[in-house]
């Protein structure tokens, strides 16, 4: 029985991943400092250990303990546009974090392939469909942390030989989402909103685009990366293919929440404007476990969940380092 780590394992994407391992045979050990993750998500038959990939002596002695064949980091704090106002927080969290786990698998010995979750903020702004041959440059200091990470993991497989993976998802939405995270995730942010029985806050004019991905079209691919040696080594973008504006996806969100569309513009963040990828990549390792799911069959899957649910207070991030040019919205 393969023993896998995954970090991250009680929030969204992660505890999807979790549960696929697990009904695929695997001895999953979940680590998450419940920071944005709920016990609830953790899948029946994994096991939670709580506690920060921040801490280096807790992620070494879980090394050296489990002696992990898989190690599937998803752990991170993913508010990219906040992330210009939390450097620090955002530095200490997904990129030093990181490092401690990639540390911690070159000593162990054991590790056959590190599936890191990385992002298509990597590419910064101006290159869409966005591809894996393009260079990445990065806007913002998450970008910056993801990309640093997959760097740090090409120079370690060519160091001391570590496989690993990595996934560029966007825009990932569905069922486990956190829905009072103000700060990211905007279909969670208007189902929340909806139930709350307050407007959309839209930045700008809602005409940026986003091709917006179920998460049953991202977690089954991440889980079965390490039953594919050919594709250890790469980079993958993964996600749904179609872009939408968010105004016209707050439409749908209405309409599967039972509500009148009301919307409050705000001012316009600093922000990619359109954002949405090539997957030809992932299809061609993957093909046969892509099963893409239309925007509103998967808006409605979510809304169904959410509504059983129910709302959320939004969360309120009281660390905030850089407090010049914070969106309206945001604070507190």
């Amino acid at each position: 029985m393969a023993s896998s780590l995954v970090t991250g394992g009680a929030g969204f994407i992660g505890s999807h991943v979790a549960e696929e391992l697990v009904r695929l045979g695997h001895r999953v050990t979940v680590l998450d400092d419940l920071s944005g993750g709920f016990k609830d998500n953790v899948p029946e038959g994994a096991r939670l250990v709580e506690g920060s990939v921040v801490n280096a002596g807790l992620v070494d002695t879980l090394f050296k303990r489990e002696r992990f064949d898989y190690v599937y980091h998803l752990a991170a704090y993913a508010a990219e546009g906040l992330s210009h106002f939390i450097k620090r927080f955002n530095y200490e969290n997904n990129l030093i974090g990181s490092v401690n786990l990639i540390n911690a698998a070159v000593n162990a010995g054991t590790v056959k392939c590190f599936v890191f979750t990385s992002s298509i903020a990597v590419y910064g702004k101006g290159q869409v469909p966005m591809a894996e041959d393009m260079t990445p440059t990065p806007e913002d200091p998450y970008g910056i942390a993801k990309f640093a990470v997959e760097m740090d993991l090409a120079e370690s497989r060519e160091m001391f030989g570590l496989p690993y993976v990595i996934f560029r998802p966007h825009n990932v939405y569905g069922e486990r989402q956190n829905l009072g995270d103000r700060y990211r995730n905007v279909i969670g942010i208007f189902m929340n909103q909806a139930m709350r029985g307050e407007p959309f806050t839209v930045f700008g004019d809602g005409r940026q685009t986003r091709a917006f991905s179920h998460v049953s079209e991202v977690a089954p691919v991440i889980a079965r990366a390490c039953e594919k040696p050919e594709a250890w080594g790469q980079v993958f973008n993964i996600g749904a293919d179609k872009p939408y504006a968010v105004a016209d996806m707050a439409k749908v969100v209405a309409e599967a929440m039972g509500v009148k569309l009301q919307m409050k513009h705000l001012p316009p963040r600093n922000e990619t404007v359109d954002a949405y990828a090539s997957h030809d990549n992932v299809r061609r390792y993957f093909a046969d476990l892509i099963k893409p799911v239309e925007l509103q069959d998967g808006i409605r899957r979510m809304a169904a969940w959410a509504k059983t649910a129910g709302s959320r207070k939004p969360s309120e991030f009281g660390a905030i380092e850089v407090a010049k040019n914070l969106p309206p919205g945001w604070r507190l």
